[in-house]
């Protein structure tokens, strides 16, 4: 008998009476009426069987049905309690008992409930859905997911339990599990643009960028009126670069639903990328008129504010913190924070790292400033980056985050928050050439001696950044790509940590980069490294910021579109007066970007070359 008993399960035929006067036929009659909608004569049958036999106990479990369908759940606990008294063999006791204790919220004796139906019914494929539901309610995912596998596995056709697993797969970033739920419930029933959809999601993030693409369109084949849709299509184009077309999509969002605000944010980005400069800023102040509490929307105007060299955009890259997929480090100390007015002198303020290392290395600078004022500073930082920053200027003390507790202070400051609270524009970056603390000179003389004799041009690599960045398919490019600008008159030295296996194969192939990687420990044995380099030629990494920090010639290889603080279209940063930005063209490759490379780099080897001792290049 089923778990679930709907009023229009008729049977054609009933009789009007019990075959024979017992507790079994009065049963069999009542269950008839219910299943026919009769309600009140199941009822009767019910009570005729159990004046017969108090015990009855499928006509107890018949009294709870009842009291189920009468919408009275407590009662009809008590009955399934007492026919489970009389029959604990049953699996439908405990099955409808499990429902009849969710309706009254008693979620932890209803997940006992199913567990037990299930050990007499383990095949019971709804039942394991049902229990999958209650235990997704308690946040207990990998039980759920574990529940609903099982309901799939029971029956391969249950097209509920697939989408529900897959869910939570993709909720927990478990894409390719995810990925394969939603391809069985695709399968399954293959009119599902949900589905399509979310297989199209999963391929993104773990980089199948063309499967991505493939089940987008799959996705609005099936619904093409769907303004969701259209705006993740228009998405995914955008995290393709291929903007134009974005555009075209996220348009096709908007006609359906002119006051989409999400789509009207992408549709800015797409713009902005497209150097569509006042359209991209129509387009994300209409989606702040239209949702002015979404955070998300004035944090990408700052960014974008930033990018143009607005330097007004530091205020509104505050809303970064009340946005859910933004990075930032929220402490929620309860000591009031910082933001540039208050007097410093006599204070003890802390600075505390809220991005990510090359944030952290890029702000730090603003603690000698803060010191300056008056304040005892306090600087905490990532692990990582504790001993390098340990003695920058004026810090009274720096802590790793690890740290179990801190010393008491009276203010407070995140790191990013403080150009805001200095008012910077781009005129007054504190562009001090070196800013780090100096380095222990027995590890720059380990290296030293490593390097051996310095005969040719030092050039540092790093081809790549954390994977995981959302940017990083336009910032990271591969060794294979880069060894193209390779001179064979330099010495050329990977930084790269923790290559990808791509580039982990052409590294071991080539003899003309020297991988000391093995000895980077730490940040501070990386710093060692640069700093007895002659040039750092890197993508927008924290190597980066390391390298420039340390006032060493560093070269960066930037998309089309930067990050924010590499400004548009200058070939010099403000912030860091050694760097050069080698920027990607319309074209968005880095071919043409590292063809110029290769040929600043040789007037800098003819350079680096005349200024050796005439011995050391060959002349008599």
């Amino acid at each position: 008998m089923s778990r679930e008993l709907q009023a229009t399960d008729i049977q054609t035929t009933l009789p009007a009476a019990p075959d024979d006067n017992t507790p079994a036929a009065f049963f069999e009659t009542g269950l008839r009426l219910l299943r026919a909608g009769q309600f009140e004569g199941a009822e009767q049958c019910g009570r005729q069987a159990l004046a017969l036999d108090a015990r009855h106990a499928d006509s107890l479990h018949l009294m709870g049905l009842l009291s189920m369908l009468a919408k009275e759940p407590a009662l009809a606990v008590e009955w399934f309690a007492e026919a489970i008294r009389q029959n604990a063999g049953v699996a439908d006791y405990f099955f409808n008992m499990a429902h009849a204790l969710r309706e009254l919220g008693r979620i932890d004796e209803a997940i006992k409930s199913f567990d037990r139906g299930l050990t007499l019914q383990p095949g019971y494929a709804e039942g394991w859905y049902n229990l999958g539901e209650l235990l997704e309610q308690q946040k207990r995912l990998d039980e759920a997911i574990m529940s609903y596998d099982i309901a799939l596995k029971a029956e391969p056709s249950y097209r509920e339990a697939a989408n529900a697993a897959a869910l939570l797969y993709f909720e927990t970033r478990r894409y390719e599990q995810a990925l394969e739920r939603f391809s069985r419930s695709a399968e399954i029933d293959p009119s599902q643009p949900g589905a399509f959809n979310f297989m199209s999601r999963c391929h993104w993030a773990l980089r199948q960028f063309e499967d991505a693409l493939a089940n987008g369109f799959k996705a609005i084949a099936l619904a093409p009126d769907h303004p969701e849709l259209n705006k993740n299509l228009g998405l995914l184009l955008q995290k393709l670069d291929r903007h134009g077309e974005a555009i075209a999509w996220l348009d096709k969002a908007l006609a359906l639903r002119p006051d989409f605000a999400p789509a009207l944010n992408d549709r800015s980005t797409s713009l902005l990328a497209l150097r569509r400069i006042d359209e991209a800023f129509a387009a994300i102040d209409r989606a702040i008129a239209i949702d002015p509490e979404c955070a998300d929307y004035p944090w990408n105007k700052a960014l974008m504010q930033l990018l143009i060299g607005d330097f007004a955009g530091w205020r509104g890259r505050e809303w970064g913190r009340k946005c859910v997929l933004v990075n930032f480090v929220d402490r929620q100390f309860t000591k009031p924070q910082w933001f540039g007015g208050e007097p410093l002198v006599d204070k003890t303020i802390l600075l505390h790292s809220d991005e990510g290392l090359g944030d952290t290395i890029q702000f730090a600078r603003y603690a000698t400033l803060v010191a300056r004022r008056g304040a005892r500073v306090i600087l905490e930082v990532q692990d990582a980056l504790h001993a390098l920053l340990s003695g920058i200027d004026g810090v009274s003390l720096c802590l790793p985050k690890s740290a179990d507790t801190l010393p008491d202070f009276d203010l407070h400051c995140p790191l990013s928050s403080l150009p805001l609270a200095f008012k910077t524009e781009p005129q007054t970056i504190p562009a001090a050439r070196s800013y780090l603390p100096p380095l222990p000179e027995a590890r720059l003389d380990e290296w030293r001696a490593r390097l051996g004799e310095h005969d040719a041009l030092r050039v540092g690599l790093v081809w790549s950044g954390n994977p995981d960045h959302t940017n990083d398919r336009s910032r990271s490019t591969t060794l294979r790509a880069m060894a193209d600008m390779l001179d064979p008159r330099a010495r050329f030295y990977s930084l790269q940590k923790e290559p990808r296996p791509e580039d982990k194969a052409t590294l071991a192939g080539r003899r003309d980069i020297v991988d000391l990687t093995e000895h980077l420990t730490d940040f501070v044995e990386t710093a060692a490294l640069i700093s007895c380099l002659d040039l750092v030629v890197t993508v927008d990494t924290s190597v980066a910021h390391v390298a420039a920090a340390l006032g060493r010639p560093t070269w960066m290889l930037l998309p089309f579109t930067p990050d924010y603080r590499w400004l548009l279209d200058r070939e010099d940063s403000p912030w860091y007066p050694t760097a050069r930005l080698f920027r990607q063209d319309e074209r968005r490759d880095y071919a043409p970007v590292l063809a110029r490379l290769r040929e600043e780099l040789g007037v800098l080897i003819d350079t680096f070359t005349s200024s050796l001792p005439a011995q050391a290049h060959g002349s008599p």
